[in-house]
């Protein structure tokens, strides 16, 4: 199949709860995907990510991984965007050893500064991180998120911007968060062809062929996202979002992020299988 589904983070059936059972309950599941979430550090040695990788490979289910949380390029700190380069690049060495494609992390927050600032800032950062990774031959793609706040740098023009002036970045394209953010806009099929339209159209093929998404059911108010929700309790239009992903023949990997993690990735990867 062109897309691949699969849970951010170990299944909540998996016996055990480690990372290793999570990676075979994935595939028990007849799900093909699962995103490594390291969003309250990297705790998790090189031995151990070799040991992951092999399952994952012996299984044939894809890993990407999620960077942790206090990542802030636009920190005021400059201590703390030295400590925001240094998290990224943790998570892209072990996550070269276990054999992911893609980073995925939320760059910044404006605090008071201007947008259009604090995306210079950001892409400058992540050259600095992009040398570091390409001269120690690591070409784990960093995947900055489209974020569900408005307080956070991360629509879908400042991640495509970001995307097109580093080079060996691409997008995170979390649906559910452009939904939030635009307090509950981007929810019909048209609206979601225009995202990927976009994207399409900035990237290009590199794009297409390897995309990434985020999707679960989100609540939301005037100042974007809340927290995530199962998606028949939400107002996420999921099945249009299915027939935008499959009208425009994307490839890669669609995470979902609801509460119960593999019921709803299961419904996501029916309603898009049903296209086909």
């Amino acid at each position: 199949m062109p897309l691949l589904f699969g849970t951010a983070g170990v299944p909540l059936s998996t016996k055990g709860g480690s990372t290793e059972a999570g990676v075979r309950r994935v595939r028990e599941l007849a799900l093909d995907a699962m995103e490594v979430e390291f969003v309250q550090g990297v705790r998790m040695g090189e031995e151990k990510a070799g040991k992951i990788a092999k399952i994952a490979q012996e299984v044939n289910v894809a890993l990407s991984c999620h960077g942790p949380y206090w990542i802030n390029f636009n920190s005021q700190d400059p201590e703390k965007v030295v400590a925001s380069r240094e998290r990224l690049l943790h998570s892209a060495r072990i996550g070269q050893i276990l054999g992911v494609k893609s980073v995925v992390f939320h760059p910044a927050f404006y605090h008071e500064d201007e947008p259009e600032l604090v995306l210079e800032r950001t892409a400058r950062e992540l050259l600095k991180v992009r040398e570091i990774l390409d001269a120690e031959g690591n070409q784990v793609i960093l995947r900055p998120e489209t974020t569900g706040k408005p307080s956070q740098l991360g629509t879908l023009e400042e991640t495509l911007t970001l995307a097109k002036v580093v080079p060996g970045v691409l997008p995170c394209l979390d649906i559910s968060h452009l939904h939030a953010r635009s307090n509950g806009q981007i929810n019909s099929y048209d609206e979601f062809c225009r995202v990927l339209e976009a994207a399409a159209e900035t990237l290009g093929d590199v794009w297409v062929k390897n995309a990434h998404f985020h999707v679960s059911g989100i609540a939301y108010g005037l100042k974007g996202e809340k927290k995530h929700l199962i998606l028949e309790e939400a107002d996420l239009k999921y099945r249009e979002l299915m027939k935008a992903f499959h009208a425009f023949g994307v490839e890669g990997i669609v995470i979902c992020e609801s509460p119960n993690l593999e019921e709803d990735a299961l419904l996501l990867q029916a309603a898009y299988r049903e296209l086909s």
